[in-house]
């Protein structure tokens, strides 16, 4: 199963350069790194990147990710995937622009 990190583009441009990160100012403020589920992906885009452009969007194979990865309730009570540990370049399976087109943020294709 992926799950899906919206990274701006100094921090996917920082996970390249580096070879891994912790994530943003949100994640490490809050201890983990976020992630969303495909059906959870565009409403979190519009919750916390509402306008932004310039995003990306990495898919993760989340059985890849180990231990460190735990299911915890969130937003409306449903299950968010958040990762323990630093997230390594490596384990990006895929990473596309995530464009806005009037106002939305266009997801790709191989999401579904």
């Amino acid at each position: 199963m992926l799950i899906y990190k919206i990274f701006r583009a100094p921090e996917w441009q920082a996970l390249q350069a580096a070879g891994e990160t912790a994530g943003a100012p949100i994640d490490l403020s809050d201890g983990f790194i976020h992630f969303s589920t495909a059906e959870q992906a565009a409403e979190t885009a519009a919750k916390h990147f509402a306008g932004v452009e310039g995003l990306w969007l990495a898919a993760v194979e989340a059985e890849a990710l180990g231990d460190a990865l735990k299911w915890e309730v969130s937003r409306g009570g449903a299950l968010f995937p958040h990762l323990y540990r630093r997230l390594a370049l490596a384990e990006v399976a895929w990473c596309e622009p995530l464009p806005l087109a009037d106002g939305a943020h266009v997801f790709p294709d191989r999401m579904a």
